[in-house]
């Protein structure tokens, strides 16, 4: 039984015995120096991402906050840490028109494993919510400038005349027209063509057309019949 013993440690324990220490000096030497690696705070403005948004939806809120995020960790991490490391994440799969409110908890952060969440504000998110709607608008072209003496405007063509226009239903709703930067016609005797992008005031609506539009401008002579 001793000579299993013995022929056991001989094999198993005192085998390479020298390396064994030493790997075990540099494992201890490492966790030693981990746990005496100084320790910083830092506080990330971080984005709030959406999750399996359905897509019939659309956010309605005027305003999407930020979270602002403390984090705790190793000084190197910290010192490494990068705006896109740290990012609020809102699951939006199961989301009906309407308001809600969702907790901005530490699970819904995402933020490198080595670091840990001190803090998280908001606390909580309210957003509201409604249908997607897409419709065509009439795009009215924004005319600016003196005419010249004699001359009026005689008519104004845009190409295409309309524009898509995508966002929350009740918003899309009460858009009358998509407008253009303006053309500064001042002089013209003939004609003058533009092409503007069309756009809407209101910062949740799309338009879905990237192309600009090209509207040409028709001057005409003003008759003695005009009153002038």
């Amino acid at each position: 039984m001793s000579s299993a013993i013995a022929k056991f440690l001989r094999n198993n324990v005192f085998h390479n015995l020298a390396l064994k220490l030493l790997s075990l000096a540099l494992a201890v030497g490492l966790w030693m120096a981990l746990a005496a690696e100084p320790v910083s705070e830092v506080a990330v403005d971080a984005p709030i991402s959406f999750h399996n948004m359905p897509g019939n939806l659309e956010i309605s809120s005027e305003s999407i906050p930020r979270a602002q995020i403390r984090l705790r960790g190793p000084e190197r991490v910290i010192r490494r840490l990068q705006p896109s490391d740290v990012y609020a994440e809102i699951e939006l799969a199961n989301v009906k028109p309407g308001e809600r409110t969702f907790d901005l908890t530490a699970a819904a952060i995402h933020h490198p494993g080595e670091l840990s969440i001190v803090q998280v504000v908001p606390s909580d998110v309210h957003l509201a919510f409604d249908l997607r709607l897409t419709r065509e608008v009439p795009v009215q072209p924004r005319v600016i400038g003196s005419f010249a003496a004699g001359f009026k405007i005689g008519q104004i063509q845009v190409e295409p005349p309309t524009v898509l226009v995508a966002g929350p239903k009740h918003r899309v709703e009460a858009i009358e027209s998509a407008t253009t930067d303006p053309m500064d016609i001042t002089g013209a005797l003939t004609r003058m063509t533009f092409m503007r992008h069309p756009y809407v005031q209101d910062p949740l609506i799309q338009v879905a057309s990237p192309d600009p539009v090209r509207i040409t401008i028709l001057m005409e002579k003003i008759s003695s019949q005009d009153g002038h």
